[in-house]
């Protein structure tokens, strides 16, 4: 799945259809219709997302956002990773070992040209998430949480394939993020001891706003 919770919609035809997406083939018909324009879409929405996100894992491994070699010794999973401005961001501090899910083979041909995936997988979101338990020292998943989309379970998902102490990093649309069961999934995941919510604060989906998204940082204990 791919970054397409700016918030509002305006006049793009694409977003407007993603708010609407009611099943997998929608979703996966979409974005591979929006792949090649998509990047260029986002630009023009001053989309802030996927940067904030890498630099918020940074910050939650006691980083250094000015260190551009730190991410060298870890595996990370990009689930909905479109066409790749997430992992685009993550090798800008030096991830050479990042895996890439999304449901629009479209979107993975693009993302395949960046360069910066070792692995790069069509997978629907809305089913188990075919890894091992205990795979990844992160996951993370931008735009992927939003309306017509994937649902909260997935957050339980992401907690299993992480490894113990490791970080979930993930943007959930604002509007839905109480209507549709993110925050009481959070609370189940902090209350049963499964991790420590480091973040779940507001922010700005565009870099001309402070509003639209909510910015998850879960820490597996």
């Amino acid at each position: 799945m791919a970054e397409s919770n700016t918030h509002p919609v305006g006049d793009n035809v694409f977003l407007q259809r993603a708010y609407k997406l009611s099943n997998t083939e929608e979703a996966r018909n979409l974005y591979d219709e929006w792949a090649s324009q998509y990047d260029k879409d986002l630009q023009n929405e001053d989309y802030a997302a996927p940067e904030l996100a890498a630099e918020s894992l940074i910050l939650a491994r006691g980083g250094n956002v000015e260190d551009s070699q730190q991410l060298g010794s870890i595996k990370i999973m990009d689930a909905g990773c479109g066409t790749g401005l997430v992992g685009l961001g993550l090798a800008r501090f030096g991830s050479p070992n990042i895996e890439g899910l999304d449901i629009s083979p479209g979107m993975l041909d693009i993302a395949r040209r960046t360069g910066v995936y070792g692995v790069l997988e069509e997978a629907d979101l809305s089913k188990p998430v075919a890894r091992p338990d205990n795979s990844y020292d992160a996951v993370m998943c931008v735009g992927t949480l939003t309306r017509g989309h994937v649902g909260p379970k997935v957050l339980k998902e992401f907690v299993r394939i992480v490894k113990p102490e490791g970080l979930i990093v993930a943007t959930v649309l604002d509007d839905i993020w109480e209507r549709d069961g993110f925050r009481a999934e959070v609370d189940n995941l902090r209350d049963s001891g499964q991790v420590k919510a480091l973040r779940t604060d507001v922010i700005g989906l565009r870099t001309t706003s402070d509003v639209g998204g909510r910015l998850l940082v879960l820490k597996k204990l």
